[in-house]
């Protein structure tokens, strides 16, 4: 379980960097018995399947690590469904009453909760991310050719695969 925390907004960028961040974590021989990696994505407005920034970030993710990735999303309001929500929620009562003054403390309470009987690897990302950023139609012409989108759900399941 990875968890990432970020000193500026969430935005499509810090997402991406985050799996980027993920991906190089993994030894050689996880990242090469992967063989597809399937993200499960809460619809949120900066990893949504129509957010230009984000579908161009993750078909530059995908054609670094050479492997597909499907992006299944999950309906409004349906996060009780998602497991990451389950996560936050432990992550939450772990730290219920404690004093988050800094962001050590917070990273260090974080390191010592457990979920399904394993701690976290705890990152804080530094970097300063600037909101807004979209494509335009022009531009995000060949990005949407990439992107394999399941005709019944157009907008919640999209599957990427690396250029050949």
């Amino acid at each position: 379980m990875h968890l990432s925390f970020g000193s500026s907004s969430k935005t499509s960028d810090f997402i991406v960097d985050t799996l980027f961040e993920w991906w190089n974590d993994l030894t050689p021989d996880q990242q090469q018995q992967t063989q597809r990696i399937q993200l499960k994505v809460d619809n949120g407005s900066e990893s949504s399947g129509v957010r230009t920034q984000f579908l161009k970030r993750m078909v530059e993710f995908v054609d670094q690590i050479g492997k597909p990735i499907h992006l299944l999303y999950y309906p409004p309001y349906h996060s009780k469904y998602n497991p990451i929500e389950r996560c936050w929620g432990i992550l939450e009562r772990h730290w219920n009453g404690a004093k988050l003054t800094d962001a050590l403390t917070m990273l260090l309470w974080a390191r010592s909760m457990t979920w399904k009987s394993l701690h976290p690897t705890v990152k804080l990302n530094l970097k300063t991310y600037q909101t807004g950023i979209s494509l335009t139609k022009k531009a995000m012409r060949p990005i949407e050719r990439r992107l394999q989108r399941n005709p019944l759900l157009p907008k919640w399941d999209i599957l990427i695969r690396p250029a050949s």
